[in-house]
């Protein structure tokens, strides 16, 4: 099967990922079920690169029916280790205005435990940590990259990630301003915990279309609205990935060793069948960390 190093997730308004060159679309069967759409792979500014959309070609996916961990699985067994999730997010500061950007560093969990946020269970079980759920040394690059697209960048900032579909009522807004979140989403989760499971570097470009629902001197956020701001989001986002792509950081992070402490199961232990499902993850453990120059032709 065709290998990739890099992973990029396209979010609302992102369907298709300009730039990529010699490619060819992959259809992969995973334990989980279909992935959200059939996988562009092929080779971006230099580096073998697989493209995802994340609700599927024409926006056909509820966050909540976003079948994340056949996403997940599937980038696995291309052998990504790098992945750069872009979404759409809600602002809740006054300074991160619409059209900004933010490369957000923590998360904050308000959907309700009804996605499935594991590739474990069934006779195995690991815990990662979680503590960093964005790779800093990825998220530092991403950043870069968005200077230097000359965008209003953010470093840093919690993401509330919340069930949806609905968007926030006035009181929730309020409530994560007061916690002093800065942006709010709807997909970050379970995402963000399975690709580290995986043992990819994960980071996210999280593009701001609108105020959410706090803001007392802005209309509230309505559809018409996120994809009024969209198109010029979606712009900015691909110059930025086609550079952080020149500039993947070497894989020094704990990211890929993510697993390596994380099982408490013991392998012998472990029923054949759910060893059989979780081999492009649970190979994984304990293996070497390749640099940019390694993993990309």
């Amino acid at each position: 099967m065709t290998q990739a190093t890099l992973a990029v997730i396209g979010g609302s308004g992102f369907y298709q990922m300009d730039g990529i060159c010699d490619a060819e679309t992959a259809r992969i069967d995973t334990p989980f079920g279909a992935t959200s759409d059939a996988i562009v792979i092929g080779t971006l500014a230099g580096v073998r690169t697989a493209f995802l959309p994340r609700h599927g070609a024409g926006h056909r996916l509820l966050p909540e029916e976003i079948p994340q961990r056949a996403n997940a699985w599937a980038l696995a067994t291309l052998g990504v280790e790098y992945v750069l999730s872009i979404s759409a997010v809600g602002s809740l500061k006054e300074a991160i205005q619409p059209l900004h950007m933010v490369v957000p560093d923590q998360i904050i969990d308000r959907t309700r435990g009804s996605r499935p946020a594991t590739f474990f269970g069934r006779g195995i079980v690991a815990h990662i940590g979680f503590d960093q759920p964005f790779c800093p040394h990825l998220s530092a690059s991403l950043y870069h990259a968005a200077q230097a697209a000359d965008v209003e960048v953010h470093r840093g900032g919690e993401m509330v990630v919340i069930e949806g579909p609905a968007f926030s009522t006035r009181a929730e807004s309020f409530l994560y301003r007061r916690w002093g979140a800065d942006i709010i989403g709807m997909t970050a989760l379970p995402e963000a915990k399975l690709m580290r499971e995986a043992g990819m570097c994960y980071a996210t470009l999280a593009c701001v279309t609108d105020y959410d629902t706090w803001h007392t001197s802005h209309e509230a956020v309505s559809v018409e609205m996120v994809v009024a701001n969209l198109k010029q989001n979606v712009a900015a986002a691909r110059r930025i990935i086609a550079v952080t792509a020149t500039a993947l950081p070497a894989r020094t992070c704990a990211c890929a060793h993510a697993l390596d402490a994380a099982v408490i199961t013991p392998m012998e232990l472990v029923p054949e069948e759910t060893k059989r499902a979780l081999e492009p993850i649970l190979a994984r453990r304990g293996a070497r960390a390749a640099s940019p120059a390694e993993g990309a032709p």
